[in-house]
């Protein structure tokens, strides 16, 4: 079984996005999903020092955004992805870019949902100073104890005899002068206590915002940060999403549960190294790759055959998508119902902008499988609205 998983703030490096960059059509995608998020992700990704993209609101989106494009060169169709992959899950803002991964949302809801993370984390980082640290090694009860002490959180408890330390800056200094026996403690790079009370604001924000997503069941199953258990509602993992940022990332429980799933095989995407390294520790017996640059593609690919290898078919695919041309609401045609064939070019649906209305066509012929949107719901450009079964017809 093959697990992907996406990697949080912390993993970016000064020009790990150059090399993407360099594959067809990558940059277009990129500066696209930059447009969304209303920043220059490009320069970021190749030119941006360490101090730049060290701030929250640069090193969120930029890291989601790397992560999305590299998928591109992993599979040719999404539908490949959903088939091969046994099980995602992404640490910390990574967890936005593993629920678009699955289906829950789309590149485009992922980038503004990370968007506003990003600035909301920034603006909670700002009232007070604070960060995090981590601590290697010691006894864990003993790190438990001495992380009360000081009044700190435990907000990212890794495995691998890794817990990540959060809390004002005093209280960080505290640690250090007054570590855990047998311990390291190391300050990292992120500008705030993520995943503490002082993200709260933060949380408030993204809870409006949440309601106003429009969201799908995971097509591949999701791993929580929460508490390690696989996730199968849509809504329920934007709920997690939301609570995530003023929560401690349990990803000790998510490689606990990898390891019942059985995998026997795990590919870390850009920008790769971090959880790649955790699992080798925690995970023994089971293929790992850091995907770092495209010259790791051809390992990847390899590893997609051997551990979750695609059936091969000369048959007509099992389904299809029709996508949503426009951003607004849609309305389902209420003759294309369940089962209901529909020909190719017929109308299907309707989006509803706030200056006129776009009709939505089946580009082939086929049988419906499924609404994949309700009427009413908000929708966006290319979003998947409607499964189809093709028939002879299709193209």
């Amino acid at each position: 079984m093959l697990v992907i998983v996406a990697p949080g703030q912390g993993s970016q490096t000064p020009g790990f996005l150059s090399p993407w960059l360099e594959l067809p059509g990558f940059r277009d995608r990129m500066e696209w999903l930059a447009a969304v998020a209303s920043m220059d992700l490009v320069a970021h990704g190749t030119t941006s020092d360490a101090e730049t993209i060290k701030d929250t609101a640069v090193a969120q989106p930029l890291i989601v955004g790397s992560g999305l494009i590299s998928l591109l060169a992993l599979f040719d169709h999404p539908a490949d992805g959903f088939q091969a992959v046994g099980a995602g899950g992404g640490h910390s803002v990574g967890e936005i870019t593993a629920a678009s991964a699955a289906g829950v949302l789309s590149a485009e809801q992922a980038m503004v949902l990370v968007r506003e993370r990003g600035k909301g984390m920034a603006a909670a980082s700002a009232v007070r100073d604070t960060g995090m640290s981590a601590v290697l090694g010691g006894d864990p009860d003993e790190v438990t104890q001495v992380l009360a002490r000081h009044g700190l959180t435990a907000a990212n408890t890794n495995g691998a005899g890794q817990v990540v330390a959060a809390g004002t800056v005093e209280q960080l200094q505290a640690l250090r002068d007054d570590p855990p026996a047998k311990a390291r403690v190391i300050p990292l790079p992120v500008a705030g206590a993520f995943h503490t009370e002082h993200m709260a604001p933060a949380g408030q924000t993204l809870s409006r915002y949440a309601r106003a997503i429009s969201v799908h069941d995971p097509r591949t199953p999701l791993v929580s940060n929460f508490d390690g258990s696989v996730v199968q509602s849509g809504r329920e993992v934007l709920s997690r999403l939301v609570n995530q940022v003023r929560n401690p990332v349990r990803w000790d429980l998510c490689m606990q549960t990898f390891a019942d799933l059985g995998v026997t095989g795990l590919i870390e995407i850009p920008p790769a190294g971090t959880l790649a390294g955790l699992a080798k520790r925690a995970l023994p017996g089971i293929e790992i790759l850091a995907l770092k640059t495209p010259d790791d593609l051809d390992a990847a690919h390899r590893m997609i055959r051997e551990h979750a290898p695609l059936e091969e078919s000369t048959e007509s695919p099992s389904w299809r998508l029709v996508v949503a041309p426009v951003k607004g609401m849609i309305a389902p045609t209420p003759e294309v119902d369940a089962e209901a064939h529909v020909r190719a070019g017929q109308v299907v649906a309707s989006v509803t902008t706030r200056r006129d209305t776009h009709e939505v066509h089946a580009p082939y012929s086929g049988q419906v499988i499924e609404w994949l949107v309700e009427a009413g719901d908000p929708v966006n450009p290319g979003q998947p609205v409607l499964r189809l079964h093709p028939t002879e017809d299709s193209p």
